[in-house]
């Protein structure tokens, strides 16, 4: 992925103005508080939107293209899977084997039930924990999209392992260091990072700053040579004695990223805060509580515009897909388990695997993994180009997670039934990690907020907050056209809206240039998406004219259609993807995905059709037609034991 110190500073005249955020609360009687609250955060990411190339950014992302430009840019929703080099291919399939050795030795866990430190030295042996870090810093600097896939595989073995990849990699110290550290904190911090000798964490959650980020409360003082650090982290994976974290923190009263390596033992002025949590169960999680704690004022980073937020947002992405991925994996694991047990279990004298239910629930699964694959393939595509992503990373995160979720709760554990709950059952031993990604990198609802204000940030800054600032300026809070008083004022401002509107109105739209040979169903649903994202544009600038600056509080709304706008795009990212694809399952399973989201979007009913297309999708993955490579790739995951089995 490209980074600041390779992209050419974009010039902002208005970077000293208050935010558009921050504007429009004010306007529309927020306390002075929130405005500032939520305007430092609409900064910050206009400052991480200042460390990309003005086509990198996100009014030049393909998601929002699609719904503000007249005709979607098709070409620009597809994903193409990532070469591999003989040296990171050689480090993936070592990486595999060590997963897989412990794990059919049972020796993965220790008596905690936590990954086992000799597993973790073992990986870095492989060079697992240095893929995303340079080759001129000791790690072999595969490219996202390859390293993407590559947790999906490793998450069919152990999605513990491949969670632990992007908690180092992608949101842990070693994104900020690579993208944001000095040539001399590189050099001090990335060999290690990269060969496992410090592993990694990002502390930022605190007891009271999780969604709002502008309410942290631990400090960094400068005393001399050293910052003394006070303050209480909850919430982070991955930290234990010995690992190093980017530590997001107050700096003269504005946030920071200061990397600490943590003592090997705990002392008086470093302590974690031990706490029983059901998820993350096989990796530890702690709080972390700072006393006058030290560390050199060398360990700042300073990125070239923002501040500490600007760095937490940057790698939020590349973790977004890596919940994708590992999500794609999982829910392998799952469909694979499924399938013994479907055969074994006897209703009636009739096999569960011949019912219809379990025919569409195997179908269905199958469906989620591909679209899972297309997200994952897309955005981390969209990263090593050079995109920002935020948008696209946002879609992926939120498909990845409430898929899983419903994999988990609807199909697998309603599959099982009973034995679900029991002592070393998949879902019994890891329901909690099949719902925590919920939450992980931002609660699905609220990132669904954040993706439609993204979506409509620009909208309202060339068009709306000019009449917003007319009205005030006016002392008119309620405008009227038929005043005449606010018609004139109106028409000072409102001149550029009235031609954009009638322009998207009467102009019409112009048809997506879809690949010349598709096959039929997936072009009907390409050609649907392409159709309906564009008016998604008038019905948005709706809801925009009719709540003006009281959109804010109408969350039901935002995310209503924003999850439309996703539901789109994830059906056109899919179907493209599956129309690459040669094997009739991906082909098939991503048809019935699309479906399921054009329902969605439309409010139709399910016709029968479906049910005939999805328990013969259902029937055939029973038959064993997903086991190949070019498939689903089934036949190469060991499916868990039958437990407590009847016949023995």
């Amino acid at each position: 992925m490209a980074s600041p110190t390779q992209t050419p500073p974009v010039n902002d005249p208005h970077a000293d103005e208050a935010s558009f955020a921050e504007t429009a609360l004010k306007l529309g009687g927020k306390s002075d508080d929130e405005a500032r609250r939520t305007g430092a955060i609409d900064k910050a990411d206009d400052q991480v939107e200042s460390l990309f190339a003005p086509r990198y950014q996100t009014v030049n992302s393909p998601a929002h293209r699609a719904v503000w430009e007249r005709r979607v840019p098709a070409a620009e929703f597809v994903g193409t899977p990532a070469g591999v080099p003989e040296e990171v291919e050689h480090i993936m399939q070592a990486s595999l084997d060590v997963v897989r050795r412990h794990k059919d030795a049972g020796t993965l866990y220790n008596e905690d039930e936590r990954v086992r430190e000799e597993v973790l030295d073992e990986l870095g042996q492989a060079g697992y924990w240095g893929l995303l870090v340079d080759n001129e810093y000791g790690g072999f600097g595969a490219e996202f999209t390859a390293v993407a896939r590559f947790l999906t595989q490793m998450a069919t073995l152990d999605g513990t392992i491949a969670g632990l990849a992007s908690i180092h990699g992608c949101i842990g110290a070693v994104d900020p260091v690579k993208t944001f550290g000095t040539e001399e904190q590189k050099r001090l911090w990335l060999p290690r990072l990269a060969s496992g000798e410090r592993l990694s964490a990002f502390a930022l959650t605190e007891p009271g700053a999780g969604s709002d980020l502008t309410a942290l409360k631990t400090t960094a003082v400068l005393d001399g040579d050293d910052y003394v650090i006070n303050g209480e982290k909850l919430f982070i994976s991955n930290v234990r004695p010995g690992r190093t974290i980017g530590l997001v923190c107050l700096v003269d009263g504005k946030p920071a990223v200061i990397i600490v390596d943590l003592p090997d033992e705990e002392n008086e002025h470093f302590q974690l805060k031990k706490y029983e949590i059901f998820a993350l169960r096989h990796l530890y999680n702690r709080g972390i509580l700072f006393k006058d704690f030290r560390v050199p004022r060398g360990n700042l980073l300073t990125p070239p515009k923002g501040d500490g937020l600007t760095i937490a947002y940057h790698g939020l992405n590349l973790g977004r897909v890596s919940l994708c991925a590992n999500a794609a994996g999982t829910m392998r694991l799952m469909l694979k388990s499924m399938l013994p047990w479907a055969e074994y279990r006897v209703t009636y004298s009739e096999p569960i695997v011949r019912r219809e239910l379990v025919e569409r629930r195997l179908g269905e699964m199958a469906g989620l993994i591909v679209g899972a694959d297309a997200l994952v393939t897309w955005c981390a595509n969209l990263l090593d180009l050079g995109y920002r992503g935020e948008m696209e990373c946002i879609i992926a995160k939120i498909f990845g997670s409430e898929a899983q979720k419903h994999a988990a709760i609807e199909l697998f554990m309603k599959t099982h039934g009973g034995r679900s709950f029991l002592a070393g059952h998949p879902f019994g031993d890891n329901v909690h990690d099949y719902l925590a990604p919920c939450i992980y990198e931002g609660e699905g609802e609220m990132l669904g907020m954040a993706f439609f204000k993204s979506l409509v940030k620009d909208h309202g800054k060339r068009y709306f907050e000019p009449v917003g600032k007319a009205m005030a300026a006016a002392g008119i809070k309620k405008p009227n056209p038929l005043n005449p008083r606010h018609a004139w004022v109106l028409s000072k401002v409102a001149g550029p809206y009235v031609r954009w509107l009638l322009g998207r109105k009467l102009g019409g739209q112009g048809a997506a240039e879809l690949p010349a040979t598709m096959a039929p169903a997936l072009q009907h649903h390409a050609k649907y998406a392409c159709y309906q994202l564009p008016r998604m544009a008038l019905e948005i600038d709706a809801a925009m004219q009719k709540f003006q600056l009281k959109l804010a509080d109408r969350q039901c709304k935002m995310a209503d259609l924003s999850l439309r706008t996703q539901n789109l795009i994830t059906m056109l990212v899919t179907a493209l993807y599956a129309n690459q694809q040669s094997d009739p399952i991906v082909r098939d399973a991503a048809d019935i995905l699309c479906q399921q989201l054009r329902r969605k979007v439309s409010g139709g009913l399910t016709p029968d059709r479906y049910y005939k297309q999805v328990t013969d999708l259902g029937r055939r993955i029973a038959a064993g037609e997903a086991d190949g490579v070019g498939s689903l790739g089934l036949g190469a995951i060991t499916p868990p034991p039958i437990l407590e089995r009847y016949d023995s």
